[in-house]
């Protein structure tokens, strides 16, 4: 099982992620696209993640291979692959999927819940109905068409969904200390996040990721 991570800034890399990956026995290799790395092909790889980054999901202009990025997507979940999608990469797989990607109401910045809405996911229910999170992001997106919502905010109504064996997480479950660490020089001085308060989102991210890399993990080899 081969797993690639596509990187668009070097303070939003995959984190928690990786030993999730690497406990269900995949290798992992990681696409910096904002050093100008080559995408692989969808047939190239059994389980695509996309990370973060400050850019819009649709700012092709100044960052062109973010529409090669949704191509890539659009044909994992043609496929069957399994997709993650974390804040920007989550926005990039819901406009692969024809949706639309806009400005939300309100920056959503910091230390955070999210409110689970499905009972019956498997990567998500079991930690409902509230979700220890990290936000960062001023967009959001309209729901695909077949997609099921998964959780929301009192900000923002699309949190997290699932279309097939994609998801798609608007918030941050994959950062721990070390990615605190490398988060809070660019964090606006009013929206710093406490070593407390990422902890608390960390023991329950492990295991929001263990139980996605196992999803993953049981499509890939069924």
């Amino acid at each position: 099982m081969h797993s690639v991570v596509i990187q668009h800034v070097p303070f939003e890399g995959p984190g928690l992620i990786t030993p999730a990956l690497f406990a269900v026995g995949s290798t992992v290799s990681v696409v910096r696209a904002d050093l100008g790395d080559d995408l692989p092909a969808a047939a190239q790889l059994d389980v695509l993640v996309v990370m973060g980054g400050p850019m819009g999901a649709l700012d092709d202009h100044e960052h062109p291979h973010l529409a090669r990025e949704r191509e890539l997507i659009a044909d994992c979940v043609r496929l069957g692959k399994p997709v993650l999608g974390v804040c920007l990469g989550a926005q990039l797989l819901a406009a692969a999927l024809g949706a639309r990607v806009h400005r939300g109401p309100v920056e959503e910045i910091g230390a955070g819940t999210v409110e689970i809405t499905a009972t019956d996911d498997p990567v998500l229910s079991p930690f409902g109905p509230s979700l220890p999170v990290v936000h960062w992001h001023g967009d959001t997106f309209d729901l695909p068409e077949g997609a099921r919502l998964l959780a929301r905010s009192d900000l923002y109504a699309h949190q997290a969904f699932r279309c097939g064996t994609a998801y798609g997480l608007q918030f941050h479950v994959e950062i721990g200390a070390q990615e605190l660490w490398e988060i809070t020089p660019y964090l606006p001085e009013d929206r710093k996040i406490t070593l407390a308060e990422v902890d608390a989102v960390e023991v329950v991210g492990v295991q929001v990721l263990e139980r996605w890399a196992a999803f993953a993990a049981g499509v890939v080899n069924r």
